[in-house]
């Protein structure tokens, strides 16, 4: 008897990139003491968001090597548990960007999810951070291409952010408000770094629009970037749903431990949601994908993709109960849920 084939096969061209399910939260984390509780929250959830360890803000001035070292212990220990670790290192105009990323992937090049690459001015810089990551992999021995994040900041790399998202390497750009703000000179009021103004400064949102849109046309993640609010959990549940339902992001910063869990069900699907694509592609199934009629509307091909990506968007950010377990078992055959 010949198995079916699953819904993301027989709906998507195998041609056509799928783009990458990456947890819809990047929580980073700075000194020793956050980095462990990250870990620690990371192995109580589950990889349902990523921890990027900060070497650039995070690093004491004048101490980014010992801070690497620091790094790179945390990626390689026991309480890393799911692979879903990254690490930030200095610009490419720091003295120390090279040795740092050395350090990094020589000693934890196995284990790192991704490297951020912050502050390219263009797609110049992107493509030498590019070789610069893959000749450190391959001084390691290491045989396979690790991800490649960055942060779109400044002004040449948003005028160029169509080719850095066309970019082989790249799997991720965040929108780096705080820099893209202050390298205005003044020009965009302190109040556009806030929750409120960050979505009604018309130069940020033009940014974070044009960013989307260059990750989608190129199957890669876009990041919001931070709301820095961080104890006002209604103001960043707003400024989340408005990212995801309104800008087209699909990930988040988190710069505090209490902004997880918010960011993680801002981008969940609804149980509404969830309950319709399950019908429709159920439905689609059962038809062979032919179009078919549900709640006195017609559906086709077209529709069932959207539905069946609402349906892997809930699956990646609650695998435990997003769906029901027998439609787990049969969709999603090879990703085991960690316990809850």
């Amino acid at each position: 008897m010949t198995t079916p084939p699953s819904p993301r096969d027989a709906l998507f061209d195998p041609e056509e990139p799928a783009g990458h399910a990456l947890p819809v939260c990047d929580h980073y984390a700075g000194t020793e003491a956050l980095m462990r509780k990250s870990l620690a929250l990371q192995a109580e959830l589950g990889p349902i968001f990523d921890i990027t360890l900060d070497g650039e803000d995070g690093a004491p001035v004048g101490g980014e090597i010992e801070h690497a070292h620091l790094i790179a212990e945390m990626v390689m220990s026991e309480a890393n548990r799911h692979g879903r670790v990254g690490a930030r290192v200095v610009p490419l105009s720091h003295p120390k960007f090279d040795e740092m990323l050395d350090l990094l992937v020589g000693r934890a090049g196995s284990r790192l999810a991704y490297m951020m690459v912050p502050k390219p001015r263009g797609l110049a810089d992107v493509q030498r951070a590019a070789r610069a990551l893959d000749e450190a992999m391959s001084r390691a021995g290491a045989a396979r291409a690790l991800p490649m994040h960055s942060l779109i900041e400044t002004h040449g790399a948003l005028a160029e952010v169509a080719v850095i998202a066309a970019h082989p390497r790249v799997e991720s750009l965040s929108f780096g408000l705080m820099d893209f703000v202050s390298a205005h000179r003044g020009a965009i009021p302190f109040t556009a770094m806030g929750a409120k103004g960050q979505f009604a400064h018309p130069l940020v949102l033009r940014a974070k629009l044009e960013i989307a849109a260059a990750c989608h046309a190129h199957a890669k993640t876009p990041s919001h970037c931070v709301v820095t609010e961080f104890k006002d959990q209604k103001v960043l549940q707003a400024a989340a749903e408005r990212a995801c339902r309104e800008l087209g992001y699909t990930r988040m910063w988190s710069i505090h431990p209490a902004q997880i869990r918010t960011i993680v069900d801002a981008f969940s699907p609804s149980a509404a949601e969830i309950d319709q694509a399950i019908e429709i592609i159920s439905a689609a199934q059962a038809a062979h994908w032919a179009p078919i009629g549900h709640d006195d509307r017609l559906h086709d091909r077209a529709s069932y993709r959207y539905f069946w990506q609402v349906i892997e968007r809930a699956h990646r950010t609650d695998p435990v109960h997003g769906l029901p377990a027998e439609l787990r078992l049969a969709w999603f055959p090879h990703q085991e849920a960690p316990a809850a």
